[in-house]
């Protein structure tokens, strides 16, 4: 299923799928970000902080969403929409069939961390992604030591799941992982209806009063 849905809106934000023509932003944006991201990364080539490879990247998320298997958003201030980017929220290995699921990446500009921001585009997303995708899951992987990210998962209404041991190559690192998981429980269980429903509830009322990032 093709994800024509580029661009959302949540009370402070601008969640926008980008372009080739916006790699030199999203280069800018990782240059920013990446001291404080880079301890929770797998470790990059020097090849990635060149425009040329933000704009292939940017490419293949196009290609992505035409092909219904991922969709990533870069976060804006509504105030200044122009940019900069402060963040970046990706939902990743979309499959069909019997599963319904997919998994979701985040980042946040350290600068514009400790304002709730990614806890209220999480929120936004997952809104999204159960709702138009009709996914029936969502998982997000977790280093355990990496307190704040285990906090936006879960003041968005993700639960921990489990544990998987050695699960991926950060930074260098075969690290632990933890399985953060949202289930859509009001998911249509007759697959002819071709639509799933979500329920709003208080696990995804948007705080922004939060300290997370």
């Amino acid at each position: 299923m093709m994800i024509t849905i580029t661009e959302l809106q949540s009370e402070r934000l601008i969640l926008r799928a980008l372009g080739a023509d916006d790699a030199p932003a999203v280069l800018e944006y990782h240059r920013r970000c990446w001291p404080s991201v880079a301890p929770w990364m797998p470790l990059v080539e020097p090849q990635f902080f060149t425009v040329e490879a933000h704009r292939a990247r940017l490419e293949s998320e196009r290609t992505s969403r035409l092909v219904g298997s991922a969709v990533r958003f870069y976060l804006f201030r509504q105030s200044d929409p122009a940019g900069p980017i402060i963040g970046d929220l990706n939902f990743s290995s979309i499959i069909r069939g019997a599963f319904q699921s997919c998994f979701v990446g985040y980042k946040m500009d350290g600068a514009a961390a400790g304002q709730g921001y990614m806890t209220e585009a999480l929120r936004r997303g997952a809104e999204f992604a159960l709702t138009e995708l009709r996914l029936h899951r969502l998982e997000a992987n977790i280093i355990p030591r990496n307190l704040p990210s285990r906090r936006v998962a879960a003041k968005a209404g993700f639960v921990e799941e489990g544990l998987s041991h050695k699960y991926l190559r950060i930074n260098g690192v075969w690290e632990d992982h933890l399985h953060y998981v949202l289930l859509n429980n009001d998911y249509d269980d007759d697959p002819s209806a071709g639509t799933g429903r979500f329920t709003l509830g208080a696990r995804l009322t948007i705080d922004n009063s939060s300290n997370d990032s």
